[in-house]
């Protein structure tokens, strides 16, 4: 078990290294495309590589959001509730996420088969690489919220109410 907990930590480590050189890369094609534009030469591929990035950067931004339990509620209104029921809406809204995520996971799979001879308007590649962000981003959501249901399981309720760190 202490293999896989390594392993998972230095999978999530690379997956933030990615998305963070992603989001630069992003941010360096758009400047430089629109600086190209200016000078009358523009860069056609910047678009379809940034759209390419900016698809993965969501979906694995969404699991690091995930992970980190960074995502939207509201906690004016679950503070306000007992421990007990503060964690049932947590183990509710996790268990949905997995549904969801689930769902996405099959469509996602049947729309980068679909997508195989599709391609790029400018790069020589299948448009597939875009689409597969959604079941690879959503599988890895789907792990992240099972471990987060096994903390919030493992997690004793009487601690529950002191922790701002969890997911409601």
């Amino acid at each position: 078990m202490k293999r896989i907990v390594k392993y998972y930590g230095k999978f999530t480590q690379f997956e933030e290294f990615i998305t963070n050189i992603f989001l630069v890369a992003i941010t360096a094609l758009v400047f430089l495309s629109a600086v190209a534009r200016t000078v009358h030469h523009p860069l056609n591929w910047a678009v379809d590589v940034s759209l390419l990035l900016f698809a993965w950067e969501v979906f694995l931004g969404g699991d690091i959001a995930v992970r980190n339990t960074k995502l939207i509620g509201v906690e004016i209104i679950a503070d306000k509730l007992p421990p007990v029921l503060q964690k049932t809406l947590s183990l509710l809204f996790f268990c949905m996420i997995i549904g969801f995520c689930l769902l996405l996971t099959f469509f996602g799979i049947k729309l980068s088969l679909e997508n195989t001879k599709r391609l790029f308007q400018v790069l020589p590649i299948s448009y597939s690489w875009c689409t597969l962000c959604v079941p690879v981003g959503c599988f890895f959501m789907v792990i992240s919220s099972c471990i987060k249901i096994h903390e919030i399981l493992v997690l004793p309720l009487t601690s529950w109410a002191g922790n701002k760190e969890r997911s409601v």
